[in-house]
């Protein structure tokens, strides 16, 4: 994902840098010399790996710039050396460089690259340059445990080309400690006459953040606000209006395509399901920090995770933060599933349906992937550094070190036992996380990332649209008109049949055809 952002669970440097177990007694050898808790049996172990011989032999990595992914990448590229002899080269690139330098080699027939860690999304440019992944790796327990979004995230035209390495989803983050407080329960329904709770919908979080906007809640004579977002126009934001837009437009009963009609592929942006959720996005200025219709995700990250907002939504970051160790908030927050919508656009009949209890439409959003280049000549040595990077020993370790980008994708991962004991979360905490992670997996009702060719042409004109209905340049209508115009130019540049060919595979993903 287009994350070059702090990232997850920063528990114990001693994990990260491989230090001493503060008196713990390590479990076997490998564990007395790598950074793991124990080795755990499997085809991709560290036992395992030391058995292969690559000696004599070089495997090339693009990754993204140390410390998110490219840390992690680094890490295991020297422990992969040291158990097998090969010789591995990392090359690390900022985030605004790693789709070209991955995509020229591609387009000029190089195999400059044997490994690639990336922004998930990009595989309707990148699929025709990836190596299938073997059905050895396929096979593996640690692959069979990767849920169904991943495993969705990674497959293209039936096939597994992206290796699993991250899990990556947006989902509500909020101060429990506010929302269970008995003095502002009492407070809030005596204004409001309504309940405090954890909003069911986007209008009931807009209230509720309107409430408490500029109020102290903690009594320390420090204001709060209501919500941090994702604004800044080159900043992640097209993520963040997907997330506002899904419940008002994704009908769980009509198929055939949430960014486009895929039959016409005439966009759908402009309907009024996409321009409902933009005119909240626009009216959520009113109840953001001061700056927060300028703030980037770092600074979304830092206002929730510090305490400042009630709410917030995007990545797991936000989230994290307020869960560090230091964290003043620490154990005060929860997690929920995004707010819904009580109606939701069908355009098959041109009206709003009304639903008594929320639509909710789980937005899987894009995060890292890696995959093997078809024109590298190393494949067997790529896919076994890319299992070894994987496997249940090194993913546990990663994902409680923060700034590695690692997240929860597996099965195993949303045992709240785990967060309890490894990174001393409250149990309440660790459930209503685990649950809400989980629970995506279950929907019936999902959106996708627009996985097409081109995607950061549309991405970048829908957050220029959306950046002008926020600066009341232009009505949420007429800026989403001018979006839905520029992607027909986009889709006509780019080739309609090529794009909604790259469409169908999205669109299958939605409607739960495969």
């Amino acid at each position: 994902m287009a994350k070059s952002r702090m990232k997850r669970f920063v528990v114990t440097i001693a994990l990260a840098a491989g230090l001493s177990s503060g008196g713990m007694a390590w479990a076997d050898k490998w564990s007395e010399k790598y950074p793991i808790k124990e080795d755990i049996p499997g085809p991709a172990s560290y036992e395992a790996t030391s058995k292969k011989d690559y000696s004599g032999r070089t495997l090339t990595i693009l990754t993204h710039a140390i410390p998110v992914m490219g840390e992690p990448t680094a890490l295991h590229a020297k422990q992969f050396e040291e158990l097998t002899g090969a010789k591995v080269k990392v090359v690390h690139v900022p985030f605004g460089d790693l789709f070209q330098k991955a995509m020229i080699p591609f387009q000029t027939g190089q195999a400059a690259y044997d490994v690639m860690f990336y922004g998930s999304l990009w595989i309707g440019d990148f699929h025709n340059y990836l190596a299938p992944v073997p059905g050895e790796y396929i096979g593996m327990p640690q692959m069979q445990d990767v849920t169904r979004n991943y495993k969705d995230v990674a497959i293209w035209e039936g096939r597994m080309i992206q290796f699993p390495v991250d899990g990556d989803r947006h989902y509500l983050k909020y101060r429990s400690d506010v929302i269970n407080n008995p003095e502002l329960r009492a407070k809030y329904k005596e204004k409001t006459g309504k309940d405090l709770r954890v909003p069911q919908t986007w209008k009931e979080y807009a209230e509720m953040a309107r409430f408490f906007n500029i109020l102290d809640c903690e009594g320390d004579g420090e204001k709060n606000y209501g919500s941090a977002e994702v604004v800044a126009r080159d900043n992640l934001m097209f993520s963040a209006i997907i997330s506002r837009v899904a419940p008002y437009a994704k009908h769980p009963d009509v198929k055939g395509g949430f960014f486009f009609d895929l039959e016409t592929m005439e966009p759908l942006v402009n309907t009024p399901g996409w321009v409902e959720g933009v005119k909240d996005f626009v009216e959520a200025q009113d109840y953001m920090p001061p700056g927060g219709n300028n703030f980037g995700l770092g600074d979304e990250i830092f206002s929730f995770g510090g305490g400042q907002t009630l709410f917030s939504y995007s990545w797991d970051d936000a989230f994290i933060q307020a869960m560090e160790p230091k964290s003043r908030i620490r154990n005060l927050v929860g997690a929920a599933p995004l707010p819904g919508a009580h109606k939701v656009w069908n355009r098959k009949t041109g009206k709003w349906d009304k639903f008594e209890t929320p639509n909710r439409a789980p937005y899987i959003c894009w995060g890292w992937t890696s995959a093997v280049a078809k024109a590298s000549k190393n494949k067997d040595m790529a896919f076994d550094y890319l299992a070894f990077f994987a496997n249940p020993a090194n993913h546990q370790s990663d994902l409680l070190v923060g700034r590695f980008g690692v997240n929860p994708y597996r099965t195993t991962d949303f045992d709240p036992k785990f967060y309890i004991k490894e990174a001393g979360w409250a149990p309440d905490v660790a459930k209503t996380y685990c649950a809400t992670l989980s629970g995506m997996d279950k929907s019936r009702n999902r959106v996708f990332d627009l996985r097409v060719p081109g995607v950061n042409q549309y991405m970048s004109s829908l957050a220029a649209g959306v950046s002008k209905a926020l600066a009341k340049q232009l009505t949420p209508q007429q800026a989403m008109d001018e979006v839905a115009a520029e992607w027909k130019k986009i889709t006509e540049r780019l080739g309609k049949d090529r794009v909604r060919k790259a469409y169908a595979t999205v669109v299958a993903l939605e409607d739960n055809l495969r």
